[in-house]
């Protein structure tokens, strides 16, 4: 039955059909060849979506399309001005900032690739030409999905199962993606001192930085509160999300003042959307899940994974391989659906941390965002600037390179991903 399932979900997804109707389609396939009811996929269907947890979702998307609608890219970008002042590579960094900013309140990776394309690229490739400042802005809407709060993140812990909570999700990418910002930063200051790109920005001044951190710092608590929150235990990720939404809410009608009410409908069906996107794929995947489960096929691939090897280090570095491939090919929401059920109880059975291992899972598909030929975070790049995919590619491999090496050291070093989470009581 199985092989039924992955192989007209294979063939139907290289045809063109949407993934998340090629699952639904699939399992169908699956369901009759095996001889099984085919109405048992109704209740199935109901019962996934059926979730307070999954209501996080569409609330994240909501707030961060509320704080885009309601200016804060200003705010956040007058911030990191003020911290860089005139370095080499100095206009860059500020994006790598307001990208970390911006992920610190959105959480998506395809949201802020939009933000950051439309209001820094002019002023970027004035200074380094189209190429590097596209690439600059796609590794800075990556760390979208590293830092929290983070959708991919939900959507791990959700499909994980009750191992792996939200908020110890949250922490666990915050070492990391505090190592990764910093990895950013010092190789766009490498490049622009390699390709002798000209100073930019003012002298730092005491009193500009005084002035900015007083404007930003409201928007800044937004995360303090939400995550804060979620973390000491005050609210649920769900109630945490609502939180967010108010909060966003009240900075854009009172604060910023940039929010209209005629924004609110494209803002709701935005994440609307994108909502029913995800939930569309959970709601067939766990079809499929299922199918495989009653196959044993989670046992039949563990069995095999511990014939080749009984090492964990060993595992997480296969399943690493494969996620880079599935990565290039397939949507990273389809992929944490689809796989994340097989794999996550086998690293248990290895004895790997499943914070350390959902960890290691979320990074190497947010990574898959930035590589062709089905890199989402690449297409919204271009779609938006108009920079060839070539060379956007061509400039975007350092940046790439710099995430792997931060993988490698979440493999090596669990630690990386585990201390804050152990510290925190997760």
């Amino acid at each position: 039955m199985s092989l039924f399932v992955i192989g007209s979900f294979l063939a139907f997804a290289l045809l063109g059909m949407p993934l998340a109707f090629a699952l639904g389609v699939s399992a169908l396939v699956g369901l009759w060849f095996s001889g099984f009811d085919i109405l048992v996929i109704a209740p199935r269907i109901m019962n996934s979506v059926n979730s307070f947890p999954l209501m996080s979702i569409p609330l994240f998307m909501v707030a961060g399309e509320l704080m885009l609608k309601g200016g804060i890219m200003d705010r956040i970008v007058d911030f990191a001005n003020a911290f860089i002042g005139r370095i080499r590579g100095g206009l860059a960094q500020v994006a790598i900032i307001s990208g970390a900013g911006l992920a610190s309140v959105s959480g998506a990776a395809v949201a802020d690739a939009s933000a950051l394309s439309s209001t820094l690229v002019p002023s970027l490739k004035k200074q380094y030409g189209l190429g590097f400042s596209t690439g600059i802005v796609a590794a800075a809407a990556n760390l979208g999905p590293v830092i929290p709060p983070s959708g991919a993140m939900i959507v791990y812990a959700f499909m994980a199962g009750s191992s792996v909570s939200v908020g110890g999700m949250f922490m666990a990418g915050v070492v990391p993606g505090l190592i990764l910002f910093f990895a950013l930063m010092i190789l766009c200051w490498f490049i622009a001192w390699y390709r002798d790109y000209p100073l930019t920005g003012n002298p730092i001044s005491l009193g500009n930085i005084l002035r900015q951190l007083r404007r930003s710092l409201i928007v800044f608590m937004m995360p303090v509160v939400v995550i804060g929150g979620i973390v000491i235990g005050a609210f649920t990720p769900t109630e945490g999300a609502a939180v967010g939404v108010c909060y966003a809410l009240f900075l854009g009608f009172f604060v910023t003042r940039k929010l209209r009410l005629s924004d609110l409908p494209e803002v709701l069906l935005t994440a609307a959307k994108t909502s029913a996107l995800v939930g569309a794929m959970i709601a067939f995947a766990s079809t499929v899940t299922f199918l495989f489960t009653i196959d044993l096929l989670p046992m039949h691939i563990a069995s095999m994974m511990q014939g080749l090897t009984e090492s964990p280090f060993i595992f997480l570095c296969l399943i690493s391989l494969m996620l880079l491939v599935v990565g290039m090919f397939l949507e990273s929401n389809a992929a944490y659906i689809m796989l994340v059920p097989l794999f996550h109880p086998i690293a248990l059975q290895y004895g790997i941390d499943p914070l350390h291992f959902g960890f290691v899972f979320v990074l190497n598909l947010v990574i898959g965002m930035l590589t062709p030929p089905v890199g989402v975070v690449l297409f919204v790049v271009t779609g938006i600037t108009g920079v060839k995919m070539g060379e956007l590619v061509r400039e975007s491999w350092p940046f790439i390179a710099a995430m792997y090496a931060v993988l490698i050291l979440c493999i090596l070093v669990p630690e990386v991903v585990t201390w804050l989470p152990t510290r925190l009581g997760y």
